[in-house]
């Protein structure tokens, strides 16, 4: 009969000969973290590989996920829908077995990672959702959500200042179903890590609050087996499990080097491993009986019909739950959702009210709030700047997980990545609040959720010059350039209320990836629309004023620029000139409408164009032409009230009425 090392053997083998094959990957955290997870997914993760995305399994991320063969030889070992053939196309176009692991390419993968430490905060995320939704549906007799999330990670990942943020809040929430497993190997790419990495570990995160199991044999069976037994035993911290481990284990002149940790073995190498580890097997073959000992179909399934006769029970029970969880793990949205938004966005237009766009966004959660229990928000310390909270907002903590509200503290990467981890658990839609300025500290997650195409929204306030005195240290000038082209992501900055409630409505009912929400701190004009320019907005870009021909000059805008653009071109207008307004809240949007509506709205004859948007230019140009003049940002701000940067900056109407003149004067219609 195998043993756990033949099994172990197993991952080591298919790991570097995939690698090989490539001539390209990582092989060493693989081998080295073989016998872990040998122990962690035989006996102990509870998952049903015929059914991936059973609602109660374990939840495993891989956040060293350079070492993704690890993980490919794991589900094809026990059973998910990914071949041998799959394996020996490792890193080829279209395979399912991409350089690291992405979601959604590959059955049984939770999360794409790659980006060191933000898989660690990603699964603080399904921790936390866990949690949430246990603390909501798990009554009585019934314990439908009740599951752990395990990570692998390495010293790539500790380093990352992602981890200190996540972990720190892990700690604070009292997260006792996170157990991490640190593969200790004291490598990383430029070699020995002593020279650059001297933490103490163990204090650091017993400092958090955390269980931590120190020193543990990562090639002994039972040694690993004590210690995931001792963290699933204290339920009131997350765990981590130091594990030393060698890099490159079994391999006689690589294991325990750098030289094993991204580049192939080498095919002389291979075969001295495979002699040293008695695995007398040729290139990805793996014997029957050990394919056997892997397979964990028939027992995924029997933990899965358990669950399932439990959900039926509940559902006798409780038949309004059991409807409201399946809701919201489908991901679907009640069915009065779009009535009320659709009043909402009605009573906005009517109630014709001057704000602040962020003060609109708090509107707009009081409506959503209600009847979107799924909502989770937070704020990354900025609560009653970003007004994320709405009345019914309630804030989670170690003793109470009923709640809708997680108070981040200072920690918008972590914030941000913790927020994707909680879309990819499912059954809720989180959104989290901070300065626009400060998205650029959460860039990276903001990307990984736009790549993942989750359902994560990303509220941003105080969204310009505007943000006045506190100066140019937070007054974001390239941010909404850098989020527009983040491929995926949907970017909102609405110019009042009406725009604002469009803008929610849009976030919450996108099920294919993010939005970022774009707010100002300062009071913006209503701005009046007919029925039909309401309907637009949906469209991201749309005719906000017009005139009785063809227009000679057409201006766009954006935010608390909408309101300089209506201004001008009604100056204009009183001079003769024929000009268009148009607002175009998500550039995004508006690049999916059909051509014939786009001309209609920006028509190619007319040449004249000028944007205005309180931030970089360089965008703008895409609509205004090289012959088209934009007014933005192309300096970083300065300290003074809002008004008087606007003006100093030429956010006025005389000036955006001298440019449109000269701009006339230059090209006059016709020409």
């Amino acid at each position: 009969m195998p043993t756990s090392q033949d099994r172990a053997n197993a991952i080591r083998a298919l790991s570097m000969d995939a690698v090989q094959r490539a001539n390209s990957g990582h092989p060493g955290a693989p081998m080295g973290m073989s016998d872990i997870a040998e122990v962690l997914w035989r006996d102990h993760l509870r998952h049903s590989p015929n059914n991936p995305d059973w609602v109660n399994r374990d939840r495993f991320v891989l956040s060293n996920g350079h070492g993704s063969m690890l993980l490919y030889s794991l589900l094809h070992l026990t059973g998910y829908a990914l071949s041998i053939d799959d394996l020996k196309n490792f890193r080829t176009l279209g395979s399912k077995t991409p350089g690291h692991p992405e979601h959604e390419y590959t059955p049984g993968i939770e999360t794409t990672t790659g980006p060191l430490g933000q898989g660690l905060a990603n699964a603080v995320g399904f921790a936390i959702a866990e949690r949430m939704l246990s603390a909501k549906f798990n009554a009585g007799r019934f314990n439908l959500i009740d599951h752990n999330t395990y990570v692998f990670l390495g010293d790539g990942c500790l380093m990352e200042g992602i981890s200190h943020e996540a972990c720190s809040l892990a700690g604070t929430m009292g997260l006792g179903k996170l157990i991490c497993f640190y593969d200790d190997n004291g490598i990383s790419i430029d070699g020995q890590v002593d020279g650059w990495f001297t933490d103490d570990t163990v204090k650091r995160f017993e400092a958090y609050g955390w269980q931590v199991i120190s020193a543990v044999d990562g090639h002994d069976a039972d040694a690993i087996n004590d210690a995931i037994v001792a963290a699933k035993a204290d339920k009131n911290k997350p765990t981590l499990i130091c594990c030393k481990t060698i890099i490159g284990f079994g391999s006689p002149s690589k294991a325990g080097t750098a030289s094993c940790h991204g580049a192939p073995l080498g095919a002389e190498e291979i075969l001295a491993t495979r002699k040293q580890l008695g695995w007398n097997y040729g290139d990805f073959e793996i014997p029957d009986d050990i394919y056997k000992e892997w397979d964990c179909s028939d027992k995924g399934n029997a933990l899965e019909q358990e669950w399932n006769d439990q959900f039926i029970a509940f559902s006798e029970d409780h038949s309004d739950q059991a409807d409201e969880l399946k809701r919201r793990l489908n991901g679907d949205l009640p069915k009065d959702f779009d009535k009320v938004m659709q009043d909402y966005i009605t009573e906005c237009t009517e109630q014709a009210v001057d704000m602040a766009s962020r003060k609109a966004s708090e509107n707009a959660l009081q409506v959503l709030g209600p009847i979107l229990p799924e909502l989770v928000g937070g704020s990354a310390d900025l609560a009653g700047s970003n007004l994320t909270r709405w009345k019914g907002s309630k804030a989670i903590n170690a003793t109470d997980f009923d709640g809708n509200y997680i108070d981040y503290g200072v920690r918008e990467f972590a914030m941000s990545a913790i927020m994707n981890g909680i879309t990819l658990h499912g059954g809720f839609i989180p959104y989290g609040g901070t300065f626009l300025m400060f998205m650029e500290y959460a860039r990276n997650a903001v990307r990984m959720a736009a790549l993942m195409k989750q359902r994560t929204i990303f509220v941003y306030t105080h969204d310009s010059i505007g943000v006045g005195e506190d100066g140019p240290t937070h007054q974001p000038i390239e941010q909404l350039t850098s989020l527009r082209s983040t491929p995926n992501l949907n970017t909102w900055r609405p110019s009042d209320t009406v725009e604002s409630a469009v803008a929610w409505k849009n976030a919450v009912s996108r099920k294919d990836g993010p939005s970022a929400l774009i707010f100002s701190r300062q009071t913006l004009k209503h701005q009046e629309r007919s029925a039909a320019q309401v309907k637009d907005i949906n469209r991201g870009g749309y005719i906000l004023k017009d005139c009785d021909k063809e227009p000679e000059l057409i201006i766009i805008a954006t935010g608390s620029e909408v309101g300089l653009a209506m201004d001008s071109a009604n100056i204009l207008a009183d001079k003769g000139v024929a000009v268009r307004v148009v607002s175009m809240p998500s550039c995004e949007l508006y690049e999916t409408q059909e051509a014939d509506y786009k001309e209609s709205v920006l028509p190619s004859a007319v040449v004249n164009r000028i944007a205005i948007e309180a931030g970089h230019p360089a965008l703008w140009y895409r609509y205004t032409g090289l012959s088209g003049r934009v007014i933005g940002m192309e300096t970083y701000g300065e300290s003074a009230p809002g008004n008087m940067l606007f003006e100093h900056f030429g956010f006025t109407t005389e000036n955006v009425v001298e440019q449109a003149e000269e701009l006339l004067e230059v090209t006059p219609k016709g020409v």
